[in-house]
């Protein structure tokens, strides 16, 4: 038989998911301590730990002060593999030892940045659960809550703190609102300022209006759609601008100086659940809330 030519490359290490799992508690808790009573070691085993696992890739991943330790650029990048890795060594297990869950999940989200993280996480989910069939509603926050109460959604993504609307569930994203139009665009020098919004009952449209009412300035609604990709639209071809988070811009589209428009605000994003809605939608609440977290990370 004749043999394979060898590459003359050691083996890479591989990284063991007990030390990963050490890792990403000590990363997320700031403390050798908090971590150590997470993880059921003691403070002084995760330290020999870490520093064979720093050794290990030859970086340095955490920087250790006087009450906490906080990760380096190179931990924080191993911060998102190491979740990454951690839940699918979790995912490959299910898969194969516990009970199968099977069942029916009606998801309800908003058009914004929510139908962003979903495709990906409904696919992981899908990957890991295949005997679970959910069902993806898109719409307004108020009427997302209204088929949550009528028994039609198991779980819900909406925008948190619209008009009339109490806290219900867990907030899973935060992030800034920005003034957005077309790179190049007159739209921002017209007077009164032409803006895209969405109808009365939104959070986005008070923050705006809020902000250029306190700023004294000027403004028409030129454009109203429900969806952001209708916003966008009217960005596109240049005949309005918008408030629009962060995450979403993209060319031709760009942030206004701040200089020019005032800052609307942070927005949050709140997962709600149905109470008995069962495991399946439990478990497809913690993939949420894992998935916003490692945008966060």
């Amino acid at each position: 038989m004749t043999e394979m030519p060898s590459s003359g490359r050691a083996p890479l290490p591989l990284l063991d998911s007990d030390v990963l799992r050490m890792f990403v508690a000590i990363a997320e808790s700031g403390s050798f301590t908090r971590a150590a009573r997470q993880v059921f070691r003691t403070p002084s085993a995760l330290s020999m730990q870490i520093k064979r696992l720093e050794e290990t890739l030859g970086q340095t991943l955490f920087v250790r002060e006087a009450r906490q330790v906080r990760l380096t650029p190179e931990g924080e990048l191993l911060l998102s593999y190491g979740r990454r890795l951690l839940r699918l060594n979790e995912e490959a297990v299910t898969q194969f030892l516990a009970p199968s869950l099977e069942g029916r999940v009606s998801f309800g989200t908003t058009d914004d940045v929510g139908t962003r993280i979903l495709p990906g996480v409904l696919a992981q989910f899908a990957r890991s659960h295949p005997a679970v069939h959910v069902d993806v509603v898109v719409g307004s926050s108020a009427n997302m809550l209204q088929r949550l109460d009528a028994g039609e959604l198991d779980l819900i993504l909406i925008t948190a703190g619209n008009p009339g609307q109490a806290p219900r569930g867990e907030i899973v994203h935060s992030e800034p609102l920005v003034w957005v139009g077309r790179d190049g665009g007159v739209a921002v020098q017209r007077s009164p300022l032409p803006v895209a919004l969405a109808h009365q009952g939104c959070a986005w449209r008070k923050m705006a209006l809020d902000a250029l009412d306190s700023a004294g300035i000027g403004y028409r609604i030129a454009y109203t759609c429900e969806h952001s990709a209708g916003q966008e639209a009217a960005m596109l071809a240049d005949l309005v601008v918008s408030p629009f988070p962060r995450s979403l811009i993209r060319a031709p589209l760009r942030r206004i100086d701040k200089n020019l428009l005032p800052p609307p605000g942070d927005y949050q994003l709140e997962l709600v659940k149905r109470g008995g809605m069962g495991q399946a939608g439990e478990v497809l609440a913690e993939r949420v809330v894992e998935a916003f977290r490692d945008l966060r990370g």
